[in-house]
């Protein structure tokens, strides 16, 4: 596992190093860069707050209200079975079920610190999952609230990921069982995969401009496990940014349209089809595109193994009918 490079300077943004490692920077330096990043021989801004990823200290007792600010993090409270103590969630998590019932906090990369408040909690756990998230965290940091960040690095992060909310929230034991009953999974499926011939595979994020997951990310270490190669996989990053040109050269065999952030019935293969050139590209031609549910392949929680086990179906020629289509 890579070194994790420092995330934010002494004045408070985000590192040259950490965007580049999440395939977020463009490195131009660009005035109104959305992560701060600045060139070294640019005006220096005004210092802000010097930036932690956590204000908790190792005598804090045991949360029994807890805010999540992103739907992975809300999974992985779940899966450790600590839904009784969630007082608070972001607009989009959606998963299980019942947290519908619960108040919601906001966006979750522009949360309302005001309603995070007024819920009481004794831990607010933020993440870093998705670009934009950090402001979260030099809003909590100036609030004073108790707080941690999630930081996930690939699948092998996740298993990180979950230790570390168990390691707060006293439930480490359950963690441990949780990770081990995960990773016999993936052993299982890694098993009964076919890794002598492994079908090009293009994971598509976004459509304009085109997101697919890099090297760093779990998706391509989930396609490999179910026995196919990711065509981006080669992008030394959490994500890559393909032209048109690179997906038609790559010729993927199975595209996966998992548009984050975005309803499975909201997304339009024609969007993909219809693009100029893709009509030669194998999968098109093959009739092999399918939309999946993002909370299965896009979100650093329990549930990508569920996306793994869905996707070595597909991979070995039996895509079920719910969540592809």
């Amino acid at each position: 596992m890579p070194t994790e490079p420092s995330i934010f300077d002494a004045a408070g943004a985000l590192t040259r190093e950490y965007l580049l490692d999440r395939g977020y920077c463009c490195e131009n330096g660009c005035r109104n860069c959305p992560y701060g990043f600045r060139k070294p021989d640019s005006p220096q801004r005004p210092a802000r707050r010097a930036l932690r990823l956590t204000n908790l200290t190792r005598n804090e007792p045991v949360p029994r209200r807890i805010v999540s600010l992103c739907p992975s993090n809300t999974e992985i409270l779940h899966a450790l079975g600590l839904m009784d103590r969630v007082v608070g969630v972001d607009d989009w998590s959606d998963w299980p079920e019942s947290v519908r019932d619960i108040p919601r906090v906001g966006p979750d990369q522009q949360v309302s610190i005001e309603r995070v408040r007024a819920l009481k909690p004794d831990l607010v756990l933020a993440s870093l999952s998705v670009p934009g998230m950090e402001w979260n965290i030099h809003r909590l940091e100036t609030s004073g609230l108790p707080y941690d960040t999630i930081v996930p690095h690939g699948l092998d992060g996740l298993w990180d990921n979950i230790r570390q909310v168990g390691r707060i929230t006293g439930t480490a034991a359950r963690a441990e069982d949780l990770v081990s009953s995960l990773q016999h999974r993936i052993t299982e499926v890694s098993a009964a995969a076919d890794h002598a011939h492994r079908p090009r595979v293009y994971f598509e994020w976004w459509p304009k401009p085109l997101f697919a997951p890099g090297k760093r990310n779990w998706l391509t270490s989930i396609t490999e496990i179910a026995g196919g190669i990711s065509i981006t996989g080669n992008v030394d990053a959490e994500s890559a940014n393909p032209s048109f040109e690179d997906v038609i050269a790559a010729d993927p065999v199975y595209i996966f349209m998992a548009w984050t952030g975005v309803a499975r019935e909201r997304v339009r293969p024609h969007v993909l089809t219809r693009r100029p050139g893709w009509e030669r590209i194998a999968a098109v031609r093959a009739g092999r595109v399918y939309v999946v549910d993002e909370g299965l392949f896009c979100r650093p929680s329990p549930r990508l193994i569920d996306g793994l086990e869905l996707l070595a179906s597909v991979l070995k020629g039996n895509p079920p009918a719910s969540p592809f289509r």
